[in-house]
């Protein structure tokens, strides 16, 4: 047993010395440089406008808020109710490969991706958010069934059908997870519907974009404060029974949308010719020929756009990992009483919401008109999203073991520092490991804001429709996507971070 652990501990800092080395690595390749002409000039006006907020154009205001609402509980309801009704086969192969996949693409690239069948519709944004939340919601939902008490189940009658047996027993033991599950999912859904307006979607990030672009920071300062509004009383408003209420008015307010026309057999032309491989098209599959050429096509986009966009996306991602860390490292104490007191704890809190609450592209779109388009907005908008996140999930848990501690224990800097981060450190590797998956898909979106991740060259080749590319670099991504999970799955089994006390608490906070 002593030699196992000796091999543990040793695992865990061979980790950690390959992680710092990645990181040292990752900060001498990043693009960290400062683009803008006049960075404090321009964090003047927007600092006054933020003091400042102007509510003048409220009307606009109230129906982008509704929308950015309706689309989030159209999405989200609509991916709980496919991902409840996959979980109970989310054990077959095919279905969880597709599930994997589904979710491996971030929701503004599943709406680019959309919008040429689609248009700029409605539609667009439910999908957009529904079909990746249907592939997490059905890996989710099967977990928490599948961990429910077998007891009731056995003591159904003999030979009862399997979906009595899931229906009366196993899903009343699984729905209060559920439920407090898609209320995360909720706020998350949230947080992407007002991304989606930067694609032009009529929610309150297409607000914030326009007025960013004039430089009317002021009414930009009130979209902002509007979203807060939304999403940071979000468990206080959130009613259960009035669920079939919101999702019935949502759908409303979303058909009442005008969407512009999309012609018809769009979809047949999508599905039988925009996605195909140009040298493929016109009977090109059926020739040597033809495959051939694919081969050639392929190996180029693998050289000229696949392999630099992996490349940008990983250093991004490190470097954005390695500061979320630092901040998660820095930040969980100061929500726990016995380290910053009851008024500091109450601040930590504000603080850590503020920071997990404001979607990462938003923040990145902020930091954008102060610092240029270097990785320097990707990277800090991350960090401090996801940091906030391990910090707030860090901070739960050690408020529980500081209610083990007797009376007369350190407190402050000494009970973190000897006491609070060594008894976490098992739990904070496996929290790492758990956001890294996370980081790497979202660090894609940010190619649409300049940075060169394998997100950059999607949006270009939709721009130029050449959806081929588009499809193709997107299977990059969720293969990307994939492999890191497997890799960070891998560590954890390994070096058995996933049984670290406090650990499986973090494991479904994706």
């Amino acid at each position: 047993m002593k030699a196992r652990a000796d091999r543990r501990r040793l695992g865990r800092r061979s980790m950690l010395l390959g992680f710092a080395l990645a990181t040292l690595a990752a900060l001498w390749l990043a693009d960290l440089r400062l683009l803008a002409p006049d960075p404090w000039q321009t964090l003047g006006r927007i600092g006054t406008g933020l003091l400042s907020p102007s509510f003048a154009d409220l009307p606009a205001l109230a129906e982008a808020a509704a929308l950015t609402l309706a689309f989030a509980f159209c999405g989200v309801f609509g991916g709980a109710a496919a991902g409840l009704v996959l979980a109970p086969f989310y054990h077959l192969r095919p279905l969880r490969h597709l599930c994997i996949a589904v979710r491996a693409i971030h929701e503004l690239f599943w709406a680019l991706l959309l919008m040429q069948v689609t248009g700029l519709s409605p539609l667009t944004g439910v999908l957009a958010i529904g079909l990746p939340y249907a592939g997490i919601f059905a890996k989710v939902f099967a977990e928490y069934l599948e961990e429910a008490d077998p007891a009731a189940a056995r003591a159904l009658p003999r030979g009862s059908p399997r979906l009595s047996a899931l229906v009366f027993a196993r899903l009343p033991l699984a729905l209060r997870e559920m439920r407090s599950y898609v209320l995360y999912r909720l706020e998350c859904g949230l947080r992407s519907s007002a991304v989606l307006g930067f694609i032009g979607l009529p929610t309150l990030g297409f607000l914030l974009e326009s007025y960013f672009r004039q430089a009317h920071y002021g009414e930009a300062a009130a979209v902002l404060a509007v979203f807060l509004a939304l999403i940071l009383p979000l468990r206080l408003w959130m009613r259960w029974p009035l669920v079939p209420v919101y999702v019935a008015v949502s759908a409303w307010l979303l058909s009442r949308v005008e969407t512009p026309p999309t012609g018809a057999g769009v979809l047949w032309r999508f599905v039988t010719h925009d996605i195909v491989p140009a040298p493929l098209r016109s009977g090109g599959w059926a020739t040597l020929t033809g495959w051939l050429d694919f081969a050639g096509w392929l190996w180029r986009l693998g050289v000229e756009q696949i392999a630099p966009g992996v490349w940008t996306t990983m250093i991004l991602s490190q470097v954005a990992l390695a500061l979320a860390a630092l901040i998660a490292v820095v930040g969980f104490p100061l929500i726990v009483p016995r380290v910053t007191g009851r008024a500091g704890a109450l601040a930590g809190h504000a603080l850590l919401v503020l920071g997990r609450s404001i979607p990462e592209y938003m923040l990145a779109f902020i930091l954008l008109q102060l610092f240029g388009p270097s990785m320097l907005p990707a990277i800090l908008a991350l960090a401090v999203h996801n940091g906030a996140i391990m910090a707030h999930l860090m901070g739960r848990q050690a408020e529980g073991l500081c209610a083990d501690l007797r009376p007369d224990a350190p407190r402050g800097s000494v009970l973190w520092g000897y006491e609070l981060l060594p008894r976490q450190f098992a739990s904070f590797l496996a929290l790492c490991l758990y956001r890294w998956e996370i980081i790497v898909r979202d660090s894609a979106i940010f190619g649409l804001i300049g940075v060169a991740t394998l997100g950059f060259h999607v949006d270009a080749a939709i721009q130029t429709l050449r959806i081929d590319r588009a499809v193709a670099l997107l299977l990059a991504m969720g293969g990307l996507t994939l492999a890191i999970d497997t890799l960070s799955t891998h560590l954890r089994r390994r070096m058995r971070l996933a049984h670290a006390p406090g650990a499986k608490q973090v494991l479904h906070e994706e």
